[in-house]
């Protein structure tokens, strides 16, 4: 079995406790998170122990059915969460890390990590499968961050009119 990550980082433009406030809730996820069609199960507020599931789209047409652990949080800076649901991955991990930063206007904004890390069987071929689906992971990821930051705009004008 062979271990892989991909990392992606971004700015969201809010503060890091209203970035924390949305990832939290674990009934949002299909709001912002590219691939997730549909949370099915959830408990609203993420909390050590707990699940939540999903409907995703993976590779072009295909869907699955995930669930996912919380396994760690601390408040405002780290939130780790274990899925199953992806094959051919396997020990499926996502890390959300959250840091304050200015946004170059200077505001509050919050600097994003998020990594997903995972084990992908059958030697050579899973070589090759990881090289199909990580750029569209990697696309994924970015694309769930920007709707995170547009999705948290839109609710700030809103509550300022």
């Amino acid at each position: 079995m062979t271990e892989f990550h991909v990392t992606e980082r971004a700015v969201v433009h809010a503060p890091v406790e209203r970035v924390w406030e949305v990832v939290s809730r674990t009934d949002r996820y299909a709001e912002w998170v590219a691939g997730a069609i549909e949370v099915t199960d959830h408990h609203g507020v993420a909390t050590v122990g707990r699940t939540y599931a999903e409907r995703n789209r993976t590779l072009g047409p295909l869907r699955t059915d995930s669930v996912w652990t919380v396994v760690e949080i601390d408040p405002l800076r780290r939130r780790v969460d274990t899925g199953v649901g992806f094959a051919p991955l396997k020990d499926v991990t996502s890390v959300f890390e959250f840091e304050p930063t200015r946004g170059a206007d200077g505001r509050e904004a919050t600097r994003m990590t998020y990594r997903v890390e995972y084990v992908i069987g059958f030697g050579p071929v899973g070589l090759l499968l990881d090289r199909i689906q990580r750029p569209g992971m990697r696309a994924n990821m970015r694309t769930s961050m920007a709707n995170l930051n547009t999705l948290i705009r839109s609710e700030t004008v809103g509550a300022h009119g």
